[in-house]
């Protein structure tokens, strides 16, 4: 059935929030806010689903998408009850759909594209896969754009963490390998090299300097809490910020061929003790 004809494009994976790396509107969001959140959320995860559908055409999924936005946007009154919602969400908010919508320049990207030429292409997929994710809640939460180059980092070193987490399970399961391939070519690597069982030396090298590239994002993204004016806001970045450092570190250690390394319970409670602080 044609995405035109059909009442609902979406098609939930069943991953939710509880699957992610990182804190979806959670308690430390104002609860008047966090609604909002799980709408922005809802959309994101639904229009992703599409993206990483292992049975839809580009074209199918491309279409789907379109769908979305036209909902989004009040083009459409029906075919995606996330982008129904979201809409419903930005109208009581007054935030701009603009955030919404650049995800979606993303995840079209990711319909046609499956391979990034180096860290500048990276990079710049992240700015539309992630950092309007960051921009969204701050602009929630009324705050400045000021925030937005250290709340970008911060997004964009999350993405390439994922990514490097996920690097097997994306090239077996999509055809989809975000390490640059000149990083790649430049180690003797090939992406076919990413299917091991475990990584080998110079593959670990390609790892490491995505790491070290990330470790850089992190630094411009340490500023974000202390730019931050609502208070429980600035604590949840500051929470992030840590985690993030800390996946880092873990892949700096851990093999994400041979198994998925992720953070413990015990690194979520460490980053809020030592953010505790933020809330002065």
């Amino acid at each position: 059935m044609s995405p035109a004809t059909t009442a609902n494009v979406e098609a939930w994976s069943g991953k939710d929030k509880a699957d992610e790396n990182f804190p979806v509107g959670s308690l430390l969001i104002r609860r008047e806010l966090r609604a909002h959140v799980h709408a922005y959320y809802t959309f994101a995860r639904n229009a992703d689903d599409i993206a990483d559908s292992p049975t839809l055409s580009p074209a199918e999924k491309i279409a789907r998408l379109n769908i979305m936005e036209d909902v989004l946007t009040g083009a459409r009154a029906e075919g995606s009850p996330s982008a129904a919602r979201l809409r419903a969400s930005l109208a009581q908010s007054g935030v701009s759909a603009i955030h919404a919508r650049e995800l979606l320049v993303a995840f079209r990207q990711d319909a046609t594209q499956t391979r990034y030429a180096d860290w500048a292409a990276l990079m710049d997929y992240c700015r539309y896969s992630a950092a309007p994710v960051g921009r969204y809640v701050l602009a929630l939460h009324g705050e400045d754009k000021a925030t937005w180059p250290a709340s970008d980092a911060l997004c964009a070193a999350l993405q390439v963490l994922n990514h490097l987490q996920d690097c097997a399970a994306d090239l077996r399961g999509l055809d989809r390998c975000y390490l640059p391939q000149d990083l790649l070519s430049q180690a003797g690597c090939k992406t076919d090299d990413l299917a091991r069982d475990e990584t080998t030396p110079a593959l670990r090298a390609v790892f490491d300097q995505m790491l070290t590239l990330t470790e850089a994002l992190n630094q411009t993204a340490a500023a974000l809490p202390g730019l931050v004016r609502a208070r429980r806001l600035r604590m949840e970045t500051a929470i992030i910020a840590r985690l993030a450092r800390r996946l880092t570190a873990r892949l700096r250690h851990g093999d994400p061929l041979a198994t998925r390394v992720k953070l413990s319970k015990a690194d979520f409670i460490a980053a809020t003790l030592l953010s505790l602080g933020r809330l002065a």
